[in-house]
């Protein structure tokens, strides 16, 4: 079938209709494994069909007035798929979303005009700050305003039972033997869910979930557990949204941080496919639930966002590495500790004679404070933020000028270093100092620990 169609009206009609791919390059055991590619709704997530699905019910039944405001809680997506459908329409969109969520995801948020508060994500329901009391009160505050409430909106399930369940059934030719989703909302298990039973009452529902969620301990042991915590953004929850009909679910998976990681990585390097966090834990769910059949089964699953909305986390070497989250070789030392190794290639650094412009546009793009100086490939100083401003401050005149100083005229020369091979209580006082730790391994430059460094390494390792 031609992909090429006529001109559409609306970037709205865009959404749903989604393609599907096989996975090939995976071992799948006896099974064959398909993505449903959500990422290619225009707002980029499965989450765009939910949107429309809501805003045309809140007009229907007159909740939603002409120039309203939409109120939500979300992880982000839900949050770009009101902004994508509603601001067209000339609501206003006020988005409640966690601190957690991805640089980018709350760039294209404000990009698209919608009014971000950002919150707590390490905080459970009944705190002031949790998101959905935040959104709440938001909009109790403002007359007229719309919770969307996609927690426990019935126009969030209808929405997959209606376009998303037809669709998977027509493009794997009316045979699908499992349905491998994650709960956020639970829109999509309980929608996805209601239209197999309705068609293919073979067709198993299979839950991943990230390890610290309730809700596969829950469908295990019929106990709710007290949540943990977890990194992959938009599935997994600390409570039983009243949209997720759990009962719907034959098989759960609880997957950790890191093997989703390893597989949304996996999935780009083997398929070209690049994909979201929670697409990592459904990927590696389907596959261990492949892995288990003894005969052959068609399973699907589902890329729900694109991989664009998390360069800077997931596909970010150096964020995983301070997650905790990357297959790095431990060495029991304090190069453990050192985020940009410079053995491994990934110091950020500058030469003596490099302008102060030239480091403070290096601080700014790898976001850190200071930068060790290198010359011919020897450590000859450091420096940071407030040796840079020291120079730089002063009358307007010639200040240009003191940026294109050398980095030489504000480094620091007189270093305290550390060998790798001493322990963690030698940072103390360099920190005391107000210095950063510079760490050798004999004569070799290893690389820098800060405060965060070592916040990190005790968190990783409580």
């Amino acid at each position: 079938m031609s992909r090429l169609r006529g001109p559409y009206s609306s970037v709205l009609d865009l959404i749903g209709e989604t393609p599907v791919v096989e996975l090939t390059r995976f071992d799948t055991g006896r099974c064959r494994l398909f993505v449903k590619l959500e990422s290619q709704n225009p707002g980029g997530s499965i989450k765009d069909r939910i949107a429309l699905s809501m805003i045309a019910d809140a007009e229907r039944y007159g909740r939603l007035a002409p120039g309203g405001t939409i109120v939500e809680a979300t992880a982000g997506n839900t949050g770009l798929g009101l902004a994508q459908v509603g601001i067209p329409k000339g609501y206003r969109i006020i988005l409640v979303v966690p601190d957690k969520m991805s640089r980018e995801k709350i760039q294209h948020l404000r990009a698209l005009g919608a009014e971000v508060r950002l919150t707590r994500s390490d905080v459970g329901k009944g705190h002031p700050e949790y998101y959905q009391d935040m959104a709440e009160r938001i909009t109790a505050d403002i007359p007229g305003a719309f919770y969307v409430n996609q927690f426990a909106n019935p126009a969030n399930p209808l929405a997959h039972e209606t376009t998303t369940g037809p669709e998977i059934w027509k493009q794997l030719g009316e045979d699908v033997d499992a349905v491998v989703v994650g709960v956020g909302s639970g829109g999509t298990l309980t929608g996805l869910g209601r239209f197999f039973r309705s068609v293919s009452p073979k067709t198993e529902m299979v839950l991943a979930d990230p390890v610290g969620s309730v809700l596969a301990p829950y469908i295990k042991t019929g106990r709710m557990e007290e949540a943990g915590s977890w990194t992959v953004e938009g599935i997994g929850e600390d409570f039983i949204p009243p949209n997720a009909d759990l009962s719907l679910v034959s098989k759960a998976y609880s997957i950790p941080d890191k093997q989703s990681m390893l597989a949304v990585r996996d999935l780009l390097a083997r398929e070209g496919i690049l994909a979201g966090s929670s697409s990592g834990t459904l990927l590696a769910a389907a596959l261990r639930y492949c892995r288990e059949q003894s005969s052959p089964k068609r399973v699907v699953t589902l890329v729900c966002d694109s991989g664009n909305k998390y360069l800077s986390k997931v596909f970010d070497d150096f964020w995983l590495a301070e997650q905790g989250l990357a297959e790095r070789e431990q060495h029991g030392d304090l190069s453990d500790l050192v985020a940009r190794s410079h053995r491994e290639g990934g110091t950020v650094f500058v030469g003596p004679e490099d302008s102060l412009l030239t480091a403070y546009g290096r601080m700014r793009r790898a976001d850190v404070s200071q930068l060790p100086v290198l010359e011919n490939g020897k450590l000859v100083g450091i420096v940071d933020e407030s040796d840079i401003l020291s120079v730089v401050e002063g009358p307007y005149d010639a200040r240009w000028d003191r940026f294109n100083a050398p980095v030489r005229n504000a480094m620091t020369a007189e270093l305290h270093t550390l060998q790798a091979d001493q322990t963690l209580d030698a940072l103390l006082p360099v920190f005391e100092r107000n210095e950063v730790a510079i760490v050798f391994d004999g004569e070799e430059f290893i690389g820098l620990i800060t405060r965060i460094d070592l916040i990190n390494h005790l968190r990783r390792n409580r």
